[in-house]
């Protein structure tokens, strides 16, 4: 039994005017530009291949063309709006190099029979499908892992439509219905199947994007954009970990702005906000990449440093002295940008909580101690595991004198 032809593109059709409608309200609703691109690329597709489908008898060689021309705008429009989802500006003369080709080597052609034009226009839909996977290849370095989907789909689909260059110019000679039934159909059908699992693929990257917008405000603190006190915490637990395994020390540092309240009072809250970033900066500035660094409190700050406790009172220092020399001066007078700091070390495996609380106690000591300075706690003693390792007859990190700065 064959399929119609027509009744199949009419299904793809409409299924395609119906997911592009949906594209774009979801769009409007969630003022997303690549959901209002992949909706009015469907839509613009649905409308190209309907007139086409249903009126291309009566229309001029002309507006055959034309129809043609805008369906490849679409596929344009597809892989435009990949772009657009992962931040990047459209690309214009990528978004009509289909159309023009098209147009361009039926015109400059006009001998090409069906089957060829259907193998040129099957190869440049394919191009765009290639590009659009490309798009998203380039973005595995963001647990794409989890997104195969949104790679294999289009790759898939440019595979079907790169059939008729492989298959339909070695079977024509032998049977001459071939690009107008077996393929046609096949078309027809994987059309459908396409359209639909686009939009899956598409929702599954605005669901993905919507997750990570909503851990992210979970675990940032709005006004420095650092680590809040949660985020910190599960990052320095992730570290902690991994420093552990390699049996390597870690130390903290906690950071109190010196008379923060006092500054708030005397220039108002918006100063103090910007002491705040001010510091922040700071702190990200003359730490390492592999530090980690958060604001846990109002005017308090803390880091996490894979490295000895002697070491991190330098980082400390370096901190403290960057902030004092960064000097503000507003009309009120001149601000003061002092920081107290509080050191703990620990060996492999201490706990966050546990180096906090040694950290908390040094810094309350450099706040009695005169403020704008930086107080060690002495080194934290081994923990249960690299004391039953010890007993054990194996190494372990031996116990470091007292700092302090």
């Amino acid at each position: 039994m064959s399929l119609d032809s027509v009744t199949l593109y009419f299904v793809a059709t409409l299924v395609a005017a119906l997911l592009g409608l949906m594209l774009l309200f979801f769009g409007s609703q969630e003022n997303n530009p690549a959901l209002k691109w992949w909706g009015t690329a469907y839509l613009l597709g649905a409308a190209s291949v309907a007139l086409w489908t249903l009126a291309s008898g009566t229309l001029g060689e002309m507006l055959s063309l034309a129809l043609n021309a805008v369906g490849f705008v679409a596929c344009g429009m597809v892989w435009n709006a990949a772009r657009v989802f992962l931040g990047r500006k459209p690309n214009l003369p990528g978004l009509v190099f289909g159309a023009i080709t098209w147009i361009g080597a039926s015109v400059a052609l006009p001998s090409l029979d069906s089957a060829m034009r259907l193998t040129i226009g099957a190869a440049i839909v394919a191009i765009y499908a290639a590009l659009t996977a490309s798009e998203l290849w380039t973005e595995r370095r963001r647990a794409m892992q989890k997104r195969w989907p949104t790679i294999v789909v289009p790759i898939m689909h440019g595979c079907v439509l790169m059939l008729p260059i492989l298959l339909g110019d070695l079977l024509r000679p032998h049977d001459e219905t071939f690009s107008t039934s077996i393929w046609v159909t096949a078309f027809s059908i994987e059309l459908v199947l396409y359209a639909i699992g686009t939009v899956f693929v598409i929702f599954m990257l605005v669901s993905d994007r919507a997750v990570t917008v909503h851990k992210t405000a979970a675990s940032v603190d709005p006004l420095t954009g650092m680590f809040n006190r949660r985020g910190f915490a599960e990052a320095c637990s992730r570290v902690i970990e991994r420093e552990a395994k390699a049996d390597r020390p870690v130390t903290v540092m906690i950071c109190d702005i010196d008379y923060f309240k006092s500054i708030n009072d005397r220039f108002g809250h918006p100063a103090g906000d910007e002491i705040l970033k001010l510091f922040s900066a700071v702190v990200v500035n003359n730490l390492r990449l592999s530090d980690l660094s958060g604001r846990i409190g109002g005017e308090e700050f803390a880091a996490l440093l894979p490295c000895p406790l002697d070491e991190g009172v330098l980082v400390a220092e370096r901190v403290r002295e960057a902030f004092e020399g960064s000097g503000i001066v507003c009309e009120e007078g001149a601000v003061d940008t002092t920081v107290s700091i509080g050191v703990a070390g620990g060996p492999a495996g201490t706990q966050l909580e546990v180096l906090l609380a040694a950290a908390d106690t040094a810094l309350y000591q450099a706040k009695r101690g005169g403020r704008n300075r930086v107080e060690a706690a002495e080194e934290l003693p081994l923990s249960l595991e690299n004391w039953r390792r010890k007993t054990a007859g194996l190494s372990a990190p031996a116990r470091q004198n007292p700092v302090t700065v």
